[in-house]
């Protein structure tokens, strides 16, 4: 579970790098961050639903 929680952190990294971004108006770094944070939230997602599916039947 500890790896959900590592994935689910560094997509909040890359959405504060986003926000830094955005506010200092680079909107291409921005969209290659949102990009990142979705992915690494995705990732994330999926192993967490991956992992309560097969505990689900104990």
């Amino acid at each position: 579970m500890r790896h959900v929680y590592i994935r689910a952190l560094i997509g909040l990294l890359w959405l504060v790098a986003a926000i830094v971004c955005g506010i200092s108006g680079s909107p291409q770094m921005t969209g290659l961050y949102i990009v990142l944070m979705g992915v690494f939230w995705y990732s994330a997602y999926t192993a967490w639903k991956k992992e309560k599916d097969g505990k689900g039947g104990r």
